[in-house]
């Protein structure tokens, strides 16, 4: 009914228990708080009014959580979106919903969480150690994640995931050097409360290409329409990291959850998965693949950071590797034939393993008991060792 209703309205998608405040602090458009729009109208229609501080100061809004990402951005010299903004993907998040409004989500608009090569180590640090969000806090410190059965509470969703997803996400992350980012395509079961994630689409573009990056994010969107998919979630890399999430991960998946649920009263959940391909600390050289999902901080404690749940999954072995899947293995080799952060897959990765052999051996847990693919998939290896 008003633009404070509607500030209001946004204001609890975020965060349903919080009564005070009338959103205007709180809610952005085109990437600037309201409160400066009206101030700006004030200015212009009330020359006598109060100071826009002192007429815009609303009860409550003393909580809000400080919106530092563009600051931290900067600071951390990295890009703070990644593509083109004004290039939503219009995937379907449920039957009947298209288009960039409810239920859909870019990496547009958050950029994936640094995509540049990883230089030094990131020790992980636990959630409670956390406290209050900190403008001075790298947003790039890995987070431990927390079982449900810690908090006393059960996991909201049930998630199973096709091999074939692992296979060539595991295999996109193994690629770069930089971190790289792709959608999940699934079906999300309201009866069995079950999400099924049965295609990973990999983003093949780089950062700041933002003509690029629409157009990829419309391919999938044709590709998740035609398959009769919807969008369920995002995956990335930690090259040599953990499989962890970092808190611009945390930020990013809280924002995606919500849009993905859209403003309807139905729950869909929001999946994300992390790689870490080449980390020494994993078991073998099979790559750690960690999904999380994100929910509030406590009611008492508004200004901390989201908690970042580990979830348990179900994971389906599939028969034999798609076409599509081998198709998009062959455009990934040609994406970043000749790129200067190409992994170099005839050097060492240990003492006694070249890259193409971790590789190689991670790809080995994840692939079908059918055969017949083999060739194609050496074809695919020979392919990478000729590229870098």
């Amino acid at each position: 009914g008003s633009p404070s209703a509607w500030a209001t309205h946004c204001k609890r998608l975020v965060n349903p228990a919080k009564k005070s405040g009338c959103g205007w602090a709180s809610v952005r458009y085109k990437g600037q708080k309201l409160d400066q729009y009206k101030a700006a109208w004030l200015r212009q229609h009330q020359p006598h009014a109060p100071a826009a501080d002192e007429s815009l100061a609303s009860e409550g809004e003393e909580d809000e959580l400080p919106e530092e990402e563009e600051e931290e951005a900067a600071r951390e010299g990295r890009a703070p979106e990644w593509g083109g903004r004004g290039a939503p993907l219009g995937a379907p998040a449920r039957p009947g919903a298209r288009g960039g409004g409810d239920g859909t989500f870019s990496f547009a608009e958050h950029g994936p969480p640094g995509k540049r090569p990883e230089n030094k180590p990131r020790v992980p640090v636990r959630y409670c150690s956390l406290g209050t969000r900190d403008s001075a806090r790298n947003p790039q410190t890995l987070v431990e994640v927390t079982s449900f059965a810690a908090i006393n509470k059960f996991q909201p969703f049930n998630v199973a995931i096709s091999s074939n997803v692992l296979l060539l996400l595991d295999f996109h992350s193994h690629l770069t050097r930089s971190e790289v980012v792709g959608y999940l395509g699934g079906r999300w079961d309201t009866n069995t409360q079950l999400l099924t994630v049965l295609r990973a689409f990999p983003c093949r573009t780089r950062l700041g290409d933002a003509e690029a990056a629409a157009a990829v994010e419309e391919e999938i969107c044709q590709s998740l329409f035609l398959r009769g998919l919807s969008l369920v979630g995002w995956y990335h890399s930690h090259p040599f990291g953990p499989a962890l999430p970092s808190l611009h991960d945390i930020d990013a998946q809280m924002d995606y959850q919500l849009k993905l649920q859209g403003s309807g009263n139905g729950f869909q959940p929001c999946l994300a998965l992390v790689c870490g391909p080449y980390y020494h600390g994993n078991p073998g050289v099979e790559s750690k693949i960690a999904p999380f999902w994100v929910m509030p901080p406590p009611e008492q404690r508004p200004n901390d950071y989201s908690i970042p749940m580990d979830v348990e999954v179900a994971y389906i072995q599939d028969g034999f590797l798609t076409n599509d899947v081998l198709q998009e293995m062959t455009l990934l080799v040609e994406f970043y034939k000749g790129a200067p952060d190409l992994v170099k897959f005839q050097e060492l990765w240990s003492q006694d393993q070249t890259y193409l052999d971790k590789l190689k051996g991670s790809l080995a847990a994840r692939t079908p008991k059918d055969q017949s693919f083999t060739h194609i998939l050496e074809q695919i290896y020979s392919l990478l060792k000729h590229s870098s």
